[in-house]
């Protein structure tokens, strides 16, 4: 079961089908441009995440998600091929996943979400750049180069999987412009527009893509 936007239940046969149908939507809403197969990945990526210990990994003081440096220090350091592409895999996921579903939680944090956008774009290209070097990675490297090249895209997309019906404060819409003017989010910008706020940038430009 799932609660929709107007808190009524909505059935669903399995988490996946659920992620599957409101990521569609979603990605059709910000107009995204991605291969059935980006689309299979991604809710792939929901549901495995859906679950806590697939997501943070475990310490002396229990569950906690590995800092985005450290896995970025695994993927320089790994001892092979094979254990650098797997790190590089799990910076971009564990980047596009937090991004994508706690942006609200960074405007109290030092590190906000431009930070995961940039680690995980850049992991995902780097792994398409790789496996773009065996004939058999070639398919694959096909995937995370459009991961990378529409991360802040699917971003927004999943920034509005994450979200039902809520009322913005003026907290919101600070954060709001604040993602906009770091971003550059398409998303962001049409919220702030029904919110009746014309987003400027610093020096009196509006963002675009």
């Amino acid at each position: 079961m799932h609660t929709s936007n107007q808190g009524s239940l909505v059935a669903v046969s399995s988490l996946k089908e659920y992620f599957r149908d409101a990521f569609h939507a979603a990605a059709v809403h910000q107009r995204l441009r991605i291969d059935e197969s980006v689309e299979a990945y991604v809710v792939s990526l929901l549901t495995l995440f859906s679950r806590v210990e697939a997501l943070y990994e475990p310490t002396a003081e229990g569950l906690r998600l590995r800092p985005l440096a450290l896995m970025l220090a695994d993927a320089v350091e790994a001892p092979n091929p094979v254990a650098r592409q797997a790190a590089l895999q799990r910076l971009g996921d564990v980047s596009l996943f937090i991004a994508g579903f706690f942006v609200r939680s960074f405007a109290r944090k030092l590190i906000d979400v431009d930070y995961h956008i940039a680690m995980g774009g850049n992991a995902y290209g780097c792994l398409a750049e790789t496996l773009r070097q065996s004939a058999r990675g070639r398919a694959a490297a096909q995937v995370y180069a459009q991961l990378a090249q529409q991360f802040q895209w699917l971003v927004d997309a999943l920034n509005e999987v994450s979200e039902t019906s809520c009322r913005h404060s003026d907290a919101d819409i600070l954060r709001l412009y604040e993602v906009w003017l770091k971003t550059g989010s398409q998303r962001a910008r049409a919220l702030l527009g029904q919110l009746g706020v014309q987003p400027v940038s610093a020096a009196g430009l509006r963002r675009e893509h």
